[in-house]
């Protein structure tokens, strides 16, 4: 290994100890193969799965083995195209078995940071599905809650803006506005620090950067 993939691999033990104070379990996965090994194991045949608009999920293969499987019920959010689809879906992700998401931001103590636009993204993490799995690159690894939000707002929501193809300052500019314009998506800053339900919430790093 090299010394960068040591330092995240230690970085990474500690991170899960302290996960394991907060009701939450933790996994470190050096590479993608290795994630999607750890992880469909543990997914029973036949579950419903859900998922929120994560870039992480999509790269690290996971989406891609859930659907070669074939096995599972995949409730997919942007086949809705009406208001009341829509409303279905976000029905069915509340009482799903399995949500998959990323997490903007991860501190070395294990709080988990996320900033999002509609709220079903963190509205699924807070409650509703039996198991939420977290797939976070060690890229998004931060001190503390307050450098979480700040690199959610530099490194994370720019990119995102130009991927939703939103007409807002940080997709336009590169750099955070702060705004309250109409296609916002900074509307909800959600602090996870901790699980009301011990094991729900499983949080799996890897030591890759994913995502933004």
């Amino acid at each position: 290994m090299t010394p960068k993939q040591n330092a995240y691999a230690i970085t990474a033990k500690a991170i899960i100890q302290n996960l394991e104070k907060r009701n939450m379990e933790g996994f470190y996965c050096p590479d993608k193969e290795t994630l999607v090994q750890t992880i469909m194991p543990m997914l029973s045949k036949g579950a419903s799965i859900a998922y929120g608009g994560s870039e992480s999920f999509k790269e690290s293969g996971m989406l891609s083995a859930i659907e070669q499987d074939g096995s599972f019920h995949i409730i997919d959010r942007l086949k809705a195209t009406t208001d009341e689809e829509r409303r279905k879906v976000f029905g069915e992700t509340a009482m799903c078995d399995y949500f998959f998401m990323s997490t903007n931001a991860i501190t070395l103590d294990g709080e988990l940071v996320n900033i999002d636009g509609n709220g079903n993204r963190v509205a699924a993490l807070i409650h509703g599905p039996a198991h939420v799995f977290i797939i976070a690159g060690m890229n998004k690894v931060t001190a503390d809650v307050k450098e979480g939000v700040k690199r959610t707002r530099v490194q994370a929501c720019p990119p995102n803006g130009v991927r939703l193809n939103k007409n807002i300052p940080c997709a336009l500019t590169g750099r955070c506005g702060d705004c309250l314009v109409n296609d916002c998506f900074c509307n909800q800053i959600v602090i996870t620090r901790r699980s009301g339900h011990k094991g729900r919430i499983k949080v799996f790093l890897v030591g890759e950067e994913l995502g933004f």
